[in-house]
């Protein structure tokens, strides 16, 4: 199966991400899901129709689609159109406001997962949390980057939410690459 990552940097998309009902939606649906919108109001804690406008919401920024019709065909289940997502930061005006909002999203979602992992469950030994500060030339950069997606990548085995073997368990990451000080001179 082909690892498709998609990527989202037009600050409106940005901002349609940044709901916090939408983030639970594309959460699950990223997980490899594929569920109705009264399935996805309940995750989200909205009405049916709320949630069928957010869904549509999402499929006009190329994030979501429509899957095939269940047996019944009355009601069409949504799937996304990746295996990831990823947020292209910006650096001005409203997409940088936004692109701020929708990674302030993820990391309070992934400090309440800290939270609500029980202090015996035999997992917590590899939960972590690694700050580091590395000194790296734009190239250097660019490359941490992208072999860190990859490396995600080449882990996720093509495995979902619906289809993974015994013995295996959702673990969220979240990778955050963010230039700190003043740019060199020059570059």
């Amino acid at each position: 199966m082909k690892q498709k990552r998609v990527e989202i940097s037009d600050p409106r998309a940005i901002r349609a991400l940044a709901h916090p009902a939408r983030q639970r939606i594309i959460d699950e649906l990223y997980s490899g899901r594929v569920l109705t919108a009264t399935e996805c109001a309940e995750l989200a804690g909205l009405t049916p129709s709320a949630t069928s406008y957010h869904l549509r919401a999402l499929e006009r920024w190329g994030i979501i689609e429509r899957a095939e019709a269940s047996g019944d065909g009355r009601e069409r289940p949504w799937r996304a159109l990746g295996t990831g997502l990823t947020i292209s930061s910006q650096s001005e005006g409203s997409g940088r406001l936004a692109s701020q909002a929708m990674m302030r999203a993820n990391v309070d979602r992934l400090m309440e997962q800290f939270e609500e992992l029980p202090a015996d469950d035999p997992w917590d030994a590899i939960s972590s949390f690694n700050r580091t500060r590395l000194w790296l030339t734009h190239d250097e950069a660019t490359e941490l980057t992208r072999r860190m997606a990859d490396l995600i990548d080449e882990y996720r085995k093509g495995r979902t939410a619906t289809s993974h073997p015994d013995g295996t368990r959702a673990v969220t990451t979240l990778a955050a690459f963010v230039p700190t000080g003043a740019p060199p001179q020059g570059g």
